[in-house]
């Protein structure tokens, strides 16, 4: 059985590194993506929240919001959402789909859970159609 993981990162984050290396260490394969160069849309990105609270939402690491320069408290999900849009740097990281569910921020528990119930089989691969059979018998 085969745990795939899309997981969204900011290159060289040593955090990421380390959640990366627990992932596969559990037997997970990663389809890492570049979180400053997501290509999300505002909806795609809003649905890696889920139920979580605006402030949630964003990197409390990142420089702007460690200075004082941006108080996520005080924005609404749309002022949120285009900060974040325009600002990868903020966004909690990682993002990850898991199946069908998506999560941000890095929750052990929660991403147990969710490799419990998407465990995909390993894919079928036709040898035919990759052209390992050179000849067939007539």
């Amino acid at each position: 059985m085969m745990k795939l993981v899309v997981f969204y990162e900011k290159p060289f984050c040593a955090a990421n590194a380390k959640q990366k290396a627990i992932l596969r260490k559990s037997g997970c394969t990663l389809i890492e993506r570049n979180l400053l160069e997501h290509g999300l849309d505002a909806d795609a990105l809003r649905s890696f929240m889920g139920d979580k609270a605006v402030p949630e939402w964003f990197n409390p690491a990142a420089p702007a919001i460690k200075n004082g320069l941006i108080s996520p408290e005080t924005l609404d999900e749309a002022e949120a959402l285009e900060l974040l849009m325009g600002e990868p740097i903020l966004i909690r990281r990682p993002l990850m789909m898991i199946g069908i569910e998506k999560l941000c921020g890095f929750d052990t528990d929660k991403v147990s859970e969710m490799l419990d119930r998407y465990v995909e089989p390993m894919p079928k691969i036709n040898c035919m159609e990759k052209g390992c059979l050179e000849k067939r018998a007539e």
